[in-house]
């Protein structure tokens, strides 16, 4: 993927390094656009095909802690195979709808935080460590893309709550 439709999210692989303040950026967006949205509203699916901004926001937040763990462990290990991280199942198991938004919020910043201190510390050399993405199939890919795709998830998926919390900004 280097450009998404839906969003305008353009793929740039030499912007990796700038990935960390991005992140952060936009989770401080998305924790704005969710400050004003009403509890029990955040955790209302508008359609049953589409999660709530508070699961949109858990989300992320388990991203975040995802992708952390892949660039560990591609700065350890060469070329790591990775296991999708169950997006669909955590919405479930890990109650997603009924967690505190206010934790929920804090325990985004904070795997902004420490993914954005893991992008930090890559050195010159390390963007072009290679792994192996799960999604959407099995793709040979660089940390820089796994930087710019996660950046990618924060600007797609603060769309998706805007969308519900500020319909008029789509």
């Amino acid at each position: 993927m280097d450009h998404c439709a839906e969003c305008g999210f353009t793929y740039d692989p030499a912007e990796a390094p700038a990935a960390g303040r991005a992140i952060r950026d936009g989770v401080v967006e998305v924790a704005a656009v969710l400050r004003r949205g009403a509890v029990d509203d955040l955790r209302t699916r508008r359609r049953p095909e589409v999660w709530s901004p508070l699961e949109y926001a858990c989300h992320l937040r388990d991203v975040l802690l995802v992708q952390r763990e892949r660039v560990l462990a591609a700065r350890r290990t060469e070329r790591p195979v990775f296991e999708p991280m169950g997006r669909d199942e955590r919405v479930d198991h890990e109650g997603y709808a009924e967690q505190d938004p206010d934790d929920v919020l804090r325990q985004l910043g904070d795997a902004a935080g420490m993914f954005g201190n893991v992008l930090a510390r890559l050195g010159a050399g390390d963007w072009e460590r290679h792994l192996v993405y799960p999604y959407p199939g099995p793709t040979p890919r660089t940390l820089a893309w796994m930087a710019v795709h996660t950046v990618h998830e924060v600007v797609h998926h603060l769309r998706d709550i805007r969308l519900q919390v500020e319909p008029a900004a789509g």
